[in-house]
């Protein structure tokens, strides 16, 4: 099984397109890429039902979108026959985890990605950037214990590009015993993201001392792409199954209304 469990509903342009005939392609490209399934992992803060909980610039001038469309795109899409699962990539927000519970449970979703990109409102991966002003020990000392919290804030399935502090290529020498501890703790995936191939860093998601880490502590995995665009479904995905089975494993978690299961990893 293989699938691309990171993807954000757009058109050829990367343009916003919360339709179901914007679903088509990529699951015509995931096709092409030997994708078994597609989950769209839109990004959570354009949606005006859930405005409440962002509070950094970024995040408040996008939130113009129905989050409504979007799931109505997808599940039409899913009800057609298409190989597609609903989900959402949530900004983990500390301290709101009962108001976004609440948020989202009117929706059948059937996963929920963790992400963290923004740390006491600096940027990750943006700017202003966390590590400028803290240094760049601090910030991944900051980014892995908010991302221990976003996995056991109970609200996600998987997270997202698990090591995404080294975007830039800010490195120092990482312990990944205290954060794989928590995850497995947690219960929650982690995802192997060829996403960093396209960034600075020029690396899959995690690293694999990571993802090492993880394994060794038998941490379920996800894969995805990040896709803003149906040409990057499934780009890669021989880099990231190359990682998985170096790491030892075999098989890749599936979701459904946010039950998982372990698949052969394909």
């Amino acid at each position: 099984m293989i699938v691309d469990y990171h993807v954000h509903l757009r058109n050829e342009h990367e343009e916003i397109a919360h339709d179901a005939d914007s679903v088509e392609p990529f699951v015509e490209a995931a096709h092409d890429a030997g994708v078994d399934e597609v989950g769209f992992t839109e990004h959570a803060y354009y949606f005006t039902q859930l405005r409440t909980l962002w509070s950094v610039a970024y995040q408040v001038e996008r939130c113009v979108y129905d989050l409504d469309a979007y799931v109505d795109a997808v599940l039409q899409a899913r009800d057609r026959g298409l190989p597609v699962k609903l989900g959402l990539e949530l900004d983990y927000v500390p301290g709101r985890e009962d108001e976004t519970r609440a948020l989202l449970a009117p929706y059948p979703w059937d996963y929920l990605l963790g992400s963290v990109h923004y740390v006491d409102g600096l940027g990750i991966d943006s700017a202003p950037r966390l590590a400028d002003e803290v240094g760049v020990e601090e910030m991944w000392r900051r980014y892995f214990d908010l991302l221990a919290r976003a996995a056991h804030s109970g609200l996600v399935d998987s997270l997202s590009h698990p090591d995404l502090a080294k975007v830039f290529g800010d490195r120092v020498e990482l312990d990944y015993t205290d954060i794989s501890d928590a995850i497995a703790q947690s219960g929650v995936a982690v995802e192997v993201s060829t996403a960093g191939l396209r960034k600075p860093v020029g690396e899959l998601y995690p690293s694999p001392d990571f993802l090492a880490a993880c394994r060794e502590r038998k941490v379920p995995v996800t894969t995805g792409s990040d896709a803003h665009a149906p040409s990057l479904v499934g780009r890669d995905f021989d880099r990231s199954r190359q990682l998985l089975r170096s790491a030892g494993y075999e098989t890749v978690t599936v979701f459904d209304r946010r039950e998982a299961r372990q698949e052969p990893l394909g």
